[in-house]
């Protein structure tokens, strides 16, 4: 009987094993089956254009029947407009959001840290669509009194509005890679008679060169991919940029402003334009992959191993420069304008928005004749309900094979998180687009709740994954070891043992995708739908709060609604930082009784 059950025992971790690594490959699967179906989707009109004269066509004119067909379809201006917007976004947030990680790690006092990064951690969690309203009915009126056209929407508004978007991003990335670099780096310029600036800004900050790198093309990934925020500050006109205040189209806002009355060679075009944006999100990961490949040092026979500059002698500090003081006191006032720029929004936002928070505004009847956010609480249950129970067993599934059956470094699990990357950076236009092709028009479940579910579940799907995949890390190997000597297998020891101990670690994931799905917006449009009445079935259409904010505001006439749905994500958002706080605080603690008081204090202060 014993045989008997060790050999059940090794047949059902066998079987577990299987079963993790088929859901720990289903994101390079998921990110083949996008990539190939919008590029195959984009055929027929390629095709029908070409290539070259779509990408390179200056003119987008689908209704001038008149003009042939190579000439009326051309993207190039709003590529240009794309990369315009995005360079602009990473000039405002990216340089800020430097500046705001080496003041962070260096010169903020320890008080200020834990709110500043509070902040930060809320200014990332804000939705696109409040961004894109905080533009248009603030900054784009400040704007237009100083430009020369008479209207502020542009590149300028544009490049500012993502710069806020992509700063959390570009922060935090920094942040990481700041503390990443030895203290005995910091340690030994000190000692050389740095400063702490010359310090900071001379050696470690040189060191971290290959993550702030990184931060910077994920942030440029972002700006890239974004489409609902940059549609109501652009201007929406698809013609070259001629100036700060020119109004411009990108490739996000080609593709959202059309297809909802495309048809034939046009909506090919736009499915078309996906495939062009594709292209370029592809393209900055593999940047980004390339500036997270460490550097490789060749030793030739009879020839010494090279040796970077700094290495060759100890370098020589002057107190009396001035240069790293100047960048000190830059960083400084950057944190400052972050904390003064998220400040002005939260209260611009309630301000507007909680007068005109109701009854009936949140639980009236809504329709043609009058648009309530009733229908955005059953909508977005159900699409979280949805998502969850997709996502979830396939990324804690994943995040045990990556954590317990597969080796650290191997080509495998390195490709799995490649993949895995690539999903997480993929613009959620794209995950629109690959669903309303997949699910909607493909599986014809038509534009409803559960083919909007089941594309955010693959949004979602990268955040379980890491944050699951970090807790089963996190805990103890002592725990592993006492389990398997007690005789349990391979299979029990995980999910007995190691995943209560990672349970704070999925609840974050949980926390985190909920804040995702709630403030989603471009990928629901076409999937799920933008209707306000209230759906039956997971069959019917439906409108996430998000997309209620777009109906109120593109309406016009519902504008105060708008500012009171802004404020209610406001809620959402700082309720879902709450709750994440929580949640690592609780692991902290629980870290506390494991480890002793040396390990709690410490796993306290990462928490923090």
């Amino acid at each position: 009987m014993k045989k008997v059950s060790e050999c059940g025992k090794r047949r059902g971790d066998v079987a577990a094993k299987a079963v993790f690594a088929a859901s720990a490959v289903f994101s390079v699967f998921a990110v083949f089956a996008i990539v190939f179906y919008i590029l195959y989707e984009s055929i027929p009109a390629l095709s029908e254009i070409g290539v070259f004269n779509f990408i390179f066509g200056t003119l987008w004119a689908p209704t001038k029947d008149f003009l042939d067909v190579s000439e009326r379809f051309g993207v190039l201006p709003m590529i240009v407009g794309t990369l315009c917007v995005s360079a602009g976004a990473v000039l405002v947030g990216g340089v800020a959001g430097v500046f705001s990680a080496i003041c962070l790690k260096a010169f903020c006092p320890k008080k200020l840290r834990g709110v500043i990064g509070g902040m930060i951690n809320f200014l990332a969690g804000i939705p696109s669509i409040v961004y894109g309203f905080f533009g248009l009915t603030l900054l784009v009126p400040m704007l237009s009194d100083i430009s020369s056209t008479g209207s502020g929407k542009g590149i300028l508004a544009s490049s500012l509005i993502l710069g806020m978007m992509i700063l959390p991003t570009v922060t935090s990335m920094t942040k990481d890679a700041l503390d990443a670099v030895p203290d005995s780096y910091r340690e030994g310029a000190l000692a050389l008679g740095a400063t702490p600036q010359q310090a900071m800004f001379k050696v470690v900050v040189p060191a971290a060169k290959s993550g702030i790198i990184t931060s910077l093309v994920l942030g440029m990934g972002r700006a890239v991919g974004e489409t609902m925020a940059v549609m109501m500050v652009a201007g929406n006109v698809p013609e070259f940029p001629k100036g700060l205040f020119s109004n411009i189209r990108t490739l996000t806002i080609n593709m959202v402003v059309e297809m909802g009355y495309a048809t034939g060679l046009h909506r090919q075009a736009l499915i078309a334009t996906g495939s062009v944006l594709l292209v370029i999100v592809l393209a900055l990961n593999f940047g980004i992959g390339l500036a997270r490949r460490p550097k490789k040092y060749r030793e030739k026979k009879g020839k010494n191993v090279l040796v970077s500059k700094s290495e060759r002698s100890a370098p020589v500090f002057v107190k009396s420069g001035s240069g790293c003081t100047v960048l000190k006191y830059i960083s400084i006032v950057c944190v400052a304008a972050v904390a003064a720029s998220l400040a002005t929004l939260i209260v611009f936002i309630l301000v507007k928005g909680l007068p005109h928070i109701d009854a009936n505004l949140l639980f009236g009847e809504s329709g043609n004749a009058g648009m309530t956010l009733r229908p955005a609480f059953v909508t977005t249950g159900l699409l979280i309900l949805i998502a969850l129970a997709i996502a979830l067993p396939i990324g804690i599934c994943a995040a045990i094979f990556l954590a317990e059956y597969s080796k650290r470094d191997s080509r495998l699990v390195r490709v799995i998180r490649l993949f895995t990357e690539t999903l997480s950076g993929m613009p959620s236009i794209i995950f629109g687009f690959f669903g309303m092709l997949m699910f909607c028009e493909l599986m014809q479940m038509r534009t409803s709740i559960l083919a909007g579910g089941i594309t955010l579940s693959l949004m979602i799907l990268p955040t379980v994954i890491r944050s699951t995949e970090e807790s089963l890390l996190a805990v103890d190997n002592s725990l592993r070891e006492a389990s398997l000597a007690l005789g349990a297998g391979k299979l029990r020891t995980t999910v007995r043992v190691v995943l209560p101990s990672a349970l704070s670690g999925i609840v974050t994931a949980i926390i985190l995708s909920i804040g995702r799905i709630v403030g989603e917006s471009a990928a629901l449009i076409y999937t799920a739908g933008a209707v306000p009445y209230e759906p039956e079935s997971v069959m019917d259409s439906g409108s996430s709060f998000a997309v209620m904010m777009w109906l109120f505001a593109s309406e016009g006439l519902y504008i105060d609604y708008a500012y009171a749905t802004a404020a209610v994500l406001l809620i959402m958002v700082a309720l879902i930082n709450v709750a994440v706080f929580l949640v690592k605080r609780r692991l902290a603690v629980k870290a506390f009784g494991a480890t002793g008081q040396r390990g709690g204090k410490k796993a306290q202060k990462e928490s923090k």
